[in-house]
């Protein structure tokens, strides 16, 4: 429990990251499923091995726009679930280096993020829907799941977990320290030992021992005594839970929610549903109010290139979390019940409250009366005073609420405006 305290520690502080999803299907452009959804064999799909050719791919631009954003870490798909790799993996023809990209686009996407000072993680794919020792016919998702002419054909399943436990240790020795690994996902009976989990694990932590797993391999994170495959954090997927998450014991377990920007993980080129600046800052101070980090998701297209969309976004999101990041770095839960207009997060002595909600009045704050010792708007510092408005004596809690008059009838920030409040 204690490792993974200390595993998790940067992980805790940095609460905000980019999730990429990249690969073949962004040249269909409908989405990383499109392969399960329409039911394309290898060889239907096989034409967007052969046209693979990124001219825009910059992982350098990836990385900025990252940072810019105010985000401290990065998760980038090195293998999804149609098979295909995008490095230079000595398991497989099915990868990068034999398209006409001809590079390794992993090599050049940990040296973009290192060179930025950001954390990098590898996603993996338990599931290979191009490898011929993996369940096709009667599988729940595969492509060939309803296809007769697979029905009887002969596998060997323990061919493909070699296979996988092979590539993962491609991926963390050939690219120097990987802070995360994050695997997706086990199903049905698909779980656990069906990987060979404790021997996989086993192999990460002796090549790399600080590294930290999601909880997707499978097992019981939440139990009182969780497998050793288990994982380090807790992966809520396009959700962010009531109440954070704790285990059997009522400890917190540190957890992330994964979250798209727009409908899909993958590029597609018809889904303009995206999250406004607004709904992504809120959504990343609710994961932080519960003790929880926020994994926001692109999908660059076939050329390489974030959409612009994506990036209109990630850079009002980064507008906002340059002067208002204090907030979200390092903090967590407050033991303060949340409040009507928006949400606390704490750090230390330091209560941020996040206004969402002008309301008509002053802002009312249960429980701290007499325990505010300054109160700042964090974007620009500006003073702000706490004082007893008129009349509440009459209509209010003045017994144990405090209360701060914003002047206006909007809020300074629509997006979310941030009081510090240094506490007794």
């Amino acid at each position: 429990m204690n490792e993974r305290l200390e595993r998790t520690a940067w992980f805790r502080e940095a609460r905000f990251g980019m999730f990429i999803h990249w690969g073949l299907y962004a040249i269909p452009a409908r989405g990383e499923w499109v392969r399960s959804v329409e039911k394309l064999s290898n060889e239907q799909y096989e034409p967007y091995f052969r046209e693979f050719r990124p001219d825009r791919y910059d992982p350098r631009a990836w990385a900025r726009a990252a940072k810019a954003a105010g985000q401290q870490y990065a998760v980038l798909t090195t293998k999804h679930h149609d098979g295909f790799c995008l490095f230079d993996s000595e398991q497989t023809d099915y990868k990068a280096t034999n398209t006409p990209a001809q590079r390794d686009l992993i090599k050049e996407y940990v040296e973009a993020f290192r060179a930025e000072g950001l954390k990098v993680g590898f996603y993996y794919s338990l599931i290979d829907w191009h490898h011929d020792d993996y369940p096709a016919y009667g599988d729940r998702i595969h492509p060939m799941r309803d296809n007769e002419a697979y029905k009887d054909r002969p596998i060997q399943f323990e061919r493909y977990v070699d296979y996988l436990h092979a590539q993962v240790k491609e991926l963390l020795t050939r690219y120097g320290k990987i802070d995360i690994m994050w695997f997706d996902f086990s199903y049905d009976d698909m779980t656990g030992e069906k990987w060979r989990a404790t021997e996989l694990v086993n192999m990460i932590r002796s090549i790399q021992p600080d590294i930290m797993i999601d909880n997707r391999l499978g097992g019981h994170i939440l139990a009182a005594e969780p497998e050793p495959y288990a994982g380090d954090f807790y992966s809520p997927e396009q959700i962010v839970p009531p109440g954070g998450i704790v285990d059997e014991n009522g400890l917190p377990v540190p957890w992330e929610a994964c979250i798209t920007l727009n409908d899909n993980w993958g590029y597609h080129a018809k889904d303009h549903a995206y999250k406004s600046p607004k709904q992504v800052v809120r959504a990343l101070v609710e994961c932080v109010s519960k003790n929880g980090n926020m994994l926001l998701n692109v999908g660059p297209n076939a050329r390489g290139e974030i959409p612009a969309e994506s990036l209109r976004i990630l850079e009002a999101v980064g507008e906002w979390m340059r002067h208002s990041g204090d907030s979200i770095y390092g903090c967590g839960a407050s033991s303060l019940p949340k409040p009507e207009w928006g949400r606390y997060t704490q750090n230390g002595n330091m209560l941020y409250a996040h206004v969402f909600d002008r309301g008509i009045g002053p802002i009312y704050f249960r429980g701290l009366k007499g325990k505010i010792k300054k109160a700042r708007l964090l974007a620009d510092g500006s003073e702000l005073k706490v004082s007893v408005p008129w009349m509440a004596e009459q209509y209010s809690d003045t017994d144990s609420g405090a209360f701060i008059h914003l002047a206006g009838a909007e809020l300074p920030d629509e997006i979310d405006t941030v009081i510090a409040l240094e506490i007794e």
